[in-house]
């Protein structure tokens, strides 16, 4: 299976699902845990809940899931959250901090893992930022997550709805980061700008606004959205309409600002 599945828009979004994906190498589910092969922390149905919302907009997916690698970490590897608890490069536990290995991968397998994973989705997703640019002048990389409601590992209490992150606010303009944040701020939602979730390695590696590419990532409580965040991890068109809203909001905003850019 192809590693990264890209549709070309117009747009200068540009869409990034790094953590939807769910397919894994034979090789893969044979060295998980059985409890593992749930795939407790995709970032579950992301494609469905912004399908549509942005019809011009490209998207880069990641097809493999984050298991087999995380395509939002550092291919160094270097902790994105010095201090608190977080999940790898090639997680060795899950988001409840239960081993996922019943074979860990030596580093000659991570290696291997980084170039025949990794490195094709931020290829295809370099690639889709440089054409976009090129076509408009700038590029908004807006980068689609989700996680369950409650990760005690992670973080306390439960999370709230919209966590929008800009590395502190040097991944994009001001402008832009203000039209995120009103958006969710006049929803029916709870929302946290640069709470725990301030941007994964996509959101600071390629968010260069002097460079005139915008980054920002919505990390999204699966409980908005999902019937219940348990497998079969099934999509709700009901819950998810009023989401859905919001997030075609996010985009108006993040549009308004395109004449400033």
């Amino acid at each position: 299976m192809n590693p990264v599945c890209v549709e070309t828009g117009n747009s200068p979004i540009v869409l990034a699902q790094p953590h939807s994906g769910t397919w894994l190498p034979h090789d893969v589910i044979e060295a998980l845990e059985p409890a593992a092969r749930e795939l407790f922390d995709t970032d579950w149905r992301i494609p469905e809940l912004y399908e549509g919302l942005l019809p011009d907009a490209t998207i880069v997916r990641a097809t493999f899931n984050r298991y087999v690698i995380d395509a939002n970490r550092p291919p160094d590897d270097a902790s994105l959250y010095p201090g608190q608890n977080t999940t790898s490069l090639v997680p060795l536990t899950d988001f409840d901090a239960k081993p996922i290995w019943r074979q860990e991968p030596d580093a000659a397998e991570i290696t291997r893992r980084k170039s025949q994973f990794h490195a094709p989705y931020h290829t295809a997703l370099a690639e889709q930022l440089a054409r976009v640019k090129a076509q408009h002048g700038f590029a908004v990389l807006y980068d689609c997550h989700s996680i369950r409601s409650h990760v005690p590992y992670l973080f306390e209490g439960e999370l709230p709805v919209l966590n929008i992150g800009t590395n502190s606010g040097t991944s994009c303009s001001p402008a832009i980061e203000s039209a995120v944040e009103q958006a969710c701020a006049t929803s029916a939602f709870t929302h946290v700008l640069n709470g725990r979730f301030k941007g994964g390695w996509t959101t600071r590696h390629y968010g260069r606004p002097a460079e005139n590419i915008h980054a920002v990532q919505m990390e999204i409580a699966q409980s908005a959205y999902l019937a219940a965040e348990e497998p079969p991890f099934t999509y709700s068109p009901d819950k998810a309409a009023t989401l859905r809203d919001t997030l075609a909001a996010v985009f108006a905003g993040i549009e308004s600002t395109f004449g400033d850019l």
